[in-house]
């Protein structure tokens, strides 16, 4: 007896048409790596995933070497990549000479990193939830003027391992500050991976009554508890197009431990096969990816999809 290899497509209502999927694997997902993954690894990931027909693969990050080991080579591995015409790869930039290194490394799309709460803006960024957007400020009047889009990340939307339950009404002010100081979208994350659909739903709609358009919203969900397939559903219910997800599940969060891997981009494209939403990606090829990775990192891939393909 095989496996499906594809889903029976039974569309939904009130779901958007396309969904871009913002591909975290190579930043997000290799960054809680203990191992020091080499360079011609890292490059041939990103092709790799490139080869699927994801549109968007955030390629690596210029933070400083002794905060993330593991993508400390960023220059190297922007320099190696093979960019299909099509596909954006962005980086995620922490200050102006993050930026500069980006730059420098022809990077065309970047992003930052802000906190929803005052625990994890002091431990992740050394700032308070006051003045952490003293950091970007400098990198998004650069970018602005180079017309370079900002993506804003948000952390801990929906729960902190520190302070417990997140008032959403701090993540839409963090939200709203983000996109008035230049950021041409946002990211909600679910760091823990604590929210529940109806949390996500209530955020977005808070979101939008905010003057914040759904199309510049994304979300970013981690698996701890299961909820990140439903939690992607509701966002896509409220209009919500953009989704990031890492392949094969990989990933999580250095500066907060019960962060565990994210939604894995092979199950978020079989649900979004099965609903008949387009994604312009490969499943099969996608999923081989997922699986070359974990072998290479010496452990049996974390995705549903690709446990059940394999077997």
């Amino acid at each position: 007896m095989s496996p499906m290899r594809s889903p029976s497509i039974v569309p939904m209502n009130n779901l958007p048409r396309r969904v871009r999927i913002w591909e975290v694997g190579p930043r997000d997902g290799l960054q809680n790596e203990a191992s020091i993954i080499d360079t011609g690894t890292k490059i041939e990931f990103v092709n790799r995933l490139s080869d699927s027909g994801l549109p968007v693969i955030e390629a690596t990050s210029f933070v400083r070497a002794d905060r993330i080991p593991q993508l400390a080579d960023g220059t190297e591995v922007m320099a190696g990549i093979s960019r299909r015409s099509g596909t954006r790869y962005p980086v995620l930039v922490p200050n102006m000479k993050g930026l500069d290194a980006a730059l420098a490394a022809d990077a065309h799309d970047i992003a930052v990193f802000a906190s929803a709460t005052e625990t994890f803006a002091e431990r992740n960024l050394g700032r308070s939830l006051s003045n952490q957007m003293d950091m970007f400020a400098p990198v998004l009047d650069r970018a602005r003027l180079d017309h370079i889009p900002v993506r804003g990340y948000v952390s801990m939307c929906f729960g902190d391992p520190w302070e417990g339950f997140v008032d959403p009404a701090k993540v839409v002010d963090v939200c709203v500050e983000l996109v008035e100081r230049g950021c041409s979208d946002v990211s909600l994350g679910d760091t823990i991976g604590v929210a529940t659909p109806g949390q996500v739903q209530k955020l977005i709609n808070m979101l939008v009554l905010a003057r914040i358009n759904v199309d510049r919203i994304g979300v970013h969900f981690h698996d701890t508890y299961g909820q990140a397939l439903s939690n992607t559903l509701a966002a896509l219910q409220s209009g919500v197009s953009t989704v990031d997800a890492s392949a094969g599940g990989i990933g999580g969060c250095p500066y907060a431990l019960s962060a565990t891997g994210n939604l894995a981009t092979e199950d978020l494209v079989w649900m979004l096969e099965g609903l008949g939403v387009e994604t312009g990606v490969d499943l099969e090829k996608l999923t081989a990816t997922s699986l070359w990775l974990a072998n290479y990192l010496g452990r049996p891939v974390q995705s549903r999809v690709g446990q059940a393909l394999t077997h």
